[in-house]
């Protein structure tokens, strides 16, 4: 299990989640023109999502490119501006808030952005940038210096790396400033954007395993966005699966790899590599038809049903699926229970990795 599941159903101090999301748009408007003033249709990022994130839990959030997750994370941050449904925090509706009703809430929302090259200047020294969310907020004083020194020691740097710059640093080293100066205000929520996508595999181990430890030290909740499923499943209590804008399943993250229900989930599920040749050898891989579809013209009802491999020639592609429980699940899909049982069996091509035969040994010519 995920190292948190046991604070897995906490609440705030005022009996709510501490992030409440119903039913979440945020689309982007296309525009045509000379001077781009004529509203052709929308982008529908986020078309109807609905989570709950409690206090100390980490929420791992995960889809193909494109799907809409790293739009629901800055939409949280109100980054984005909700184009419907309501996000509240703490108890307290910030779907609308202002810029200065917003500014006291700041100091709890915090991010991490995926690529560590990109999200820090370069023309700031790391003591700067650390301790620039401080000065924002007026509340470094005099102990600034000592209180950013104490914030790089907190993530594993040196002291010295204060007056250093960005490019003194692997990549590694770049998130876990950033690392540090997101907790620099002692919030409560982080979004966690890809936060290790862009390092490498033992890095990676280091950065997951750092925030699980300040995730224990400062009680903090977490939506770690991604597209690795096996370092989602290391680090996070409940996992959603997101596709075109929608949620498709959300379970505890143990039940999610062990018995997946909705087809976007078993098809993503069956493209992880498995380290052991005999399993892997004998598994069946669940390939997925088309590309994905554009968001500004989403299929109608079932937004799976062009490429999913148990699609039904009638209800999928007419009627709109509801997220409903089945067993510990959330599932996305009119026939989770017969997938479940295995009454329904998939309809597409499907292709075996089987071990190819050992090749002919040798032999010279007769004499």
């Amino acid at each position: 299990m995920a190292a948190h599941a046991g604070r897995w159903g906490c609440l705030s101090e005022n009996g709510t989640p501490l992030v409440d999301v119903d039913e979440l748009r945020v689309w982007f408007p296309i525009r045509s023109g000379v001077v781009l003033d004529r509203h052709v249709g929308d982008v529908k990022a986020v078309d109807g999502v609905s989570l709950q994130i409690r206090r100390g839990e980490t929420l791992g959030l995960v889809g193909e490119s494109g799907c809409g997750k790293s739009t629901v994370g800055r939409a949280l941050l109100r980054l984005y501006e909700p184009t419907g449904g309501t996000i509240t925090f703490d108890g307290q509706d910030i779907t609308h808030l202002g810029e200065r009703e917003l500014r006291p809430l700041r100091k709890r929302m915090q991010m991490i952005f995926q690529d560590p090259y990109a999200s820090l200047n370069p023309r700031h020294s790391v003591g700067r940038m650390v301790g620039e969310p401080l000065r924002v907020h007026k509340m470094g004083g005099r102990n600034l210096n000592k209180t950013v020194r104490e914030l790089l020691a907190t993530v594993g740097l040196p002291a010295d790396a204060a007056t250093r710059y960005p490019h003194e640093f692997s990549g590694g080293q770049r998130q876990r400033i950033g690392l540090a100066r997101a907790l620099a205000l002692n919030p409560d929520f982080i979004v966690c954007d890809e936060p290790v996508s862009a390092l490498d595999v033992s890095i990676q181990a280091q950065i997951v395993n750092l925030l699980e430890l300040l995730q224990t030290e400062f009680d903090l909740t977490y939506l770690f966005i991604a597209h690795d499923l096996a370092v989602v499943r290391h680090i996070s209590d409940r996992i959603a699966v997101m596709y075109l804008g929608q949620i498709m399943e959300l379970s505890p993250g143990d039940d999610l790899y062990d018995n997946p229900l909705h087809p976007y989930t078993i098809s993503l599920l069956s493209a992880i590599p498995i380290p052991d040749p005999e399993v892997e050898r004998k598994r069946t891989s669940i390939l997925l038809q088309g590309d994905l579809p554009s968001p500004s013209n989403p299929p109608h009802a079932c937004r799976f049903h062009t490429r999913c491999p148990y699609v039904q020639p009638t209800r999928c592609r007419d009627e709109e699926p509801e997220l409903r429980p089945v067993d510990t699940h959330l599932v996305k899909c009119h026939f989770a229970e017969e997938i479940k049982a295995g009454t329904l069996q998939p309809q597409q091509r499907e292709v075996v990795f089987e071990t190819p035969s050992a090749p002919a040994v040798w032999q010279p010519p007769p004499s």
